[in-house]
């Protein structure tokens, strides 16, 4: 991408200047960033009122949270209507069971419609549907 630093694995992650994410929207912000650090067993880099971030501790990406003030829980499956989901993190895991159930232990909670049999489709407690499969 023109504008954007080359550096690469060499390059001391916190002197790079090409980092990317994704961020989720919450009406409570702190309560999803927490969740999310735990799932994924990754510490909080940043916290605060308004949001705060993940943090992976290689590569250049993360995962951060920021408050919304507006907020409308999008659904799955999608209906007509209503909020639909704008995007879905994927998260490959060795053992689909333990880790719905390690997801529904902090707060998840597993969708009605299930497409796959190697997926399983789960919305984290603001409703952001994700997937965890093998």
């Amino acid at each position: 991408m023109r504008g954007r630093d080359r550096s690469g694995p060499e390059t001391d992650r916190w002197q790079r200047h090409n980092w990317w994410g994704v961020v989720l929207e919450s009406p409570e912000p702190r309560a999803l960033l927490h969740f999310w650090s735990s799932l994924l067993e990754a510490p909080i880099y940043h916290e605060s009122e308004e949001g705060g971030a993940v943090d992976f501790g290689e590569g250049v990406a993360y995962l951060a949270v920021q408050r919304a003030e507006v907020y409308e829980r999008p659904v799955w499956p999608p209906e007509e209507g209503k909020q639909q989901m704008q995007l879905h993190l994927d998260i490959e895991v060795t053992d689909l069971g333990a880790a719905v159930e390690h997801a529904v232990e902090l707060g998840a909670t597993p969708a009605e419609f299930q497409p796959q049999e190697n997926v399983r489709v789960m919305l984290d407690p603001d409703g952001h549907p994700f997937c965890l499969y093998t």
